[in-house]
């Protein structure tokens, strides 16, 4: 997608009605943006767990700051202009909170924003021992996310928790109330079966969200079935960071055992390479252009 960030906004919203499955891999920092947009896929999911564990080196439990996903969020809108889809996990505190947390987040380059209804902190979706706030609060908490934003193509995606603690039934009665109060597209967390998927695009209007996690809840599916059933979004929240932590293992426990990195040099990325990805011709340009002699 290309234009202004206000014309990709517009653009997406037309997208997700499509409900084609598009595959959204999670960034946690530019580096990985860069990787996907290199890859050429359509947008990038800034995932809340993937800043836990890349930026804190910490699990998914809600240890993350506004401020710190607010700079995530501008450092990876400064270097692509593809569609963000960014986590905001609980909004970070009660309706006032995630008033602010839209505003801030939507500034820094937002083209959607999902906010769940756990208690703060929050956890990962696949993780036991959550607990949702009550609906009236959650409810609340959508509505002003949809009041706060300044562009009505901002997409606000509400999601859901409760699946794992009541039952599929609730999440969809959730999800149901989610709409009713403005939210743009609705994200039932960890079906446990592709019945469930499949009541969840046949009964919710809106455009979905499914989240393929490895060893999670959730069957995972190739796109072809996601289109079917009608999901808007795909998330591989994590899945670049997956890659990326075994293949950091592997290269360094040569290093260690072998002293070198011989053995395990077609697993590097070069010199050049490294280059290209991070747009340096780019940049030997501009220091060119704006040279003093």
């Amino acid at each position: 997608m290309t234009g202004t960030l206000a014309d990709r906004r517009k653009d997406f919203r037309i997208r997700m009605e499509r409900r084609d499955a598009m595959i959204l891999p999670g960034a946690g920092n530019a580096l990985t943006a860069r990787v996907i947009a290199d890859q050429g896929f359509d947008a990038v999911y800034i995932t809340g767990a993937g800043i836990s564990n890349t930026l804190l080196g910490v699990p998914d439990i809600g240890l993350v700051t506004l401020s710190e996903l607010a700079g995530t969020v501008s450092a990876i809108a400064e270097i692509t202009d593809l569609p963000l889809v960014v986590d905001i996990d609980t909004g970070f505190g009660n309706a006032i909170n995630a008033h602010r947390t839209v505003r801030m987040i939507e500034r820094a380059g937002a083209t959607a924003m999902q906010m769940e209804d756990q208690v703060f902190p929050k956890k990962c979706g696949h993780f036991a021992g959550k607990a949702v706030i009550p609906l009236e609060e959650a409810v609340s908490k959508v509505k002003a996310a949809v009041d706060a934003r300044e562009d009505a193509n901002t997409l606000i995606i509400a999601r859901t928790d409760v699946r794992a603690i009541h039952g599929l039934d609730a999440a969809l009665d959730r999800a149901e109330a989610f709409i009713e109060a403005g939210a743009d597209m609705t994200f039932v967390e960890a079906p446990a079966s592709i019945e469930e998927m499949q009541a969840i695009t046949g009964q919710l209007s809106v455009p979905q969200v499914a989240n393929m996690v490895v060893g999670g809840k959730t069957p995972l599916l190739p796109q072809v079935e996601l289109a079917r059933l009608g999901f808007s979004l795909v998330l591989y929240a994590n899945t670049p960071l997956q890659a990326a932590m075994r293949a950091m293992s592997d290269v360094l426990s040569a290093l260690k055992e072998d002293g070198d990195v011989s053995g395990v040099i077609d697993k590097l990325a070069d010199f050049k390479e490294r280059q290209r990805l991070v747009d340096k011709d780019n940049y030997d340009a501009l220091e060119a252009r704006y040279s003093v002699d």
